[in-house]
């Protein structure tokens, strides 16, 4: 079985895919200098044999959840069925097996109130057969990440591309590509989302290019109140748009997860320097003994020791656990498992 190779097309059309998720294929093929029809086949390749997916995400503030990451210690016979029972799940995302085969580490979405909010985590998990630890740390605040795309996705086109291509599609701005932390904080009162807009979220988080008379069938609407109704929720920052393909095409051997301890007084300053960072996809503050998470993205092991002993090697970072990622289950929604 041969194994795929991105050329630069290949990684034009997912950076462009990054700019505006939604952008018809062909500016997008004017921008990279190919076809329509070459494109398509591109995109529809990539779909088919290295698992791109292009997913639609509500922003946690617009759907009233809470996020935890969760680690769970589990025997190695046992990992890989508690693992891919929490990636089928639809409120669990970036399922992962680390550290050996022994800690599961996923995302786990919780309402903030009511009787089951917290049932997974409180009930369900720990009377797991196989689980023998459960830590969980709630997410306080992302730097990096969501709607920030690894720079690793997006180093293909140049600033005046990006720009043609958002002039051409109508897109204002690049939120995918942004600064993470301007992203990061806001305090713009959130859109809470409707049952309308959940049932449009809901398909949008299978396939986000689906058209909108795909959208209109699928929400019992027509095609203009679906693309009026995804309008809305793009200009009031409710979702954010996400990829998901395979790092190890993109040149990534080696991925981790590092847990850090942090002096209270310098999380802010370390996390946002954190976010600049190539090497990183992730950085988010969080509950716990740890408390800051990244995940590291990096060409091979010396270039994650490289990275750990001289990027990373400051005074206010007392401690750093790496977990070394060895499957991933479930990305931003899509699952990596049969």
């Amino acid at each position: 079985m041969s194994v795929l190779v991105l050329d630069e097309l290949d990684r034009g059309l997912i950076h462009a895919l990054h700019v505006d998720a939604r952008a018809p294929f062909t500016p997008v093929a004017d921008i990279l200098g190919s076809s329509t029809q070459t494109v398509v086949r591109r995109y529809r390749r990539l779909y088919a044999q290295a698992g791109l997916r292009v997913v639609a995400l509500p922003k946690p503030r617009s759907s009233g959840t809470h996020q935890w990451f969760v680690r769970l210690t589990a025997a190695t016979r046992s990992a890989h069925d508690i693992a891919l029972a929490l990636a089928r799940r639809p409120d669990t995302s970036w399922v992962r097996l680390t550290s050996g085969g022994t800690e599961i580490v996923a995302i786990i979405h919780t309402a903030p109130a009511g009787p089951d909010a917290h049932a997974l985590l409180l009930r369900d998990i720990p009377r797991t057969a196989g689980i023998t630890a459960v830590s969980a740390h709630y997410l306080l605040h992302t730097y990096l990440g969501g709607p920030t795309a690894w720079r690793g996705r997006v180093d293909a086109l140049d600033a005046d591309q990006e720009a043609r291509l958002r002039a051409e599609t109508g897109t204002t701005s690049a939120p995918n590509t942004a600064n993470p932390t301007d992203l990061a904080a806001s305090d713009d009162p959130a859109h809470l989302l409707t049952d309308a807009d959940r049932l449009l979220l809901s398909a949008l988080r299978e396939d986000a290019r689906l058209s909108y008379a795909e959208l209109a069938t699928v929400t019992g609407t027509s095609a203009s109140t679906a693309a009026r109704r995804l309008a809305e929720l793009r200009a009031r920052g409710a979702l954010f748009f996400d990829i998901d393909i395979d790092p190890g095409l993109l040149g990534v051997t080696v991925s981790a997860l590092l847990w850090m301890q942090v002096a209270p007084a310098h999380l802010d300053t370390v996390a946002t320097a954190l976010a600049r960072h190539d090497e990183l996809a992730v950085v988010a503050a969080t509950t716990g003994p740890t408390n800051l998470v990244a995940h590291a993205l990096c060409r091979d092991a010396e270039a994650l020791h490289h990275y750990l002993t001289r990027r990373v090697a400051w005074d206010a970072v007392t401690r750093i656990e790496t977990a070394p990622v060895l499957r991933t289950y479930k990305a931003a929604a899509t699952l990596r498992a049969g």
